[in-house]
């Protein structure tokens, strides 16, 4: 899978202590991607955007 032109961006979540962050990729058809901000080069998970959504909605809902 090509991943050059997915542009990351970090999460509104993660602190400014280059803790735990995750990175996401949205601009791409058809797939939201998902990364580990220390860890650029290693796993990338792929979601559908529907399948996006519905994690980040019931994050949010558990909070």
């Amino acid at each position: 899978m090509d991943l050059t032109g997915a542009r990351w961006r970090k999460s509104t979540k993660s602190g400014g202590n280059g803790g735990n962050c995750v990175e996401v990729a949205d601009n791409l058809p058809g797939m939201v991607l998902v990364r580990d901000t220390k860890d650029r080069d290693g796993a990338t998970l792929t979601f559908s955007p529907q399948a996006w959504r519905s994690f980040v909605g019931m994050a949010r809902d558990a909070r």
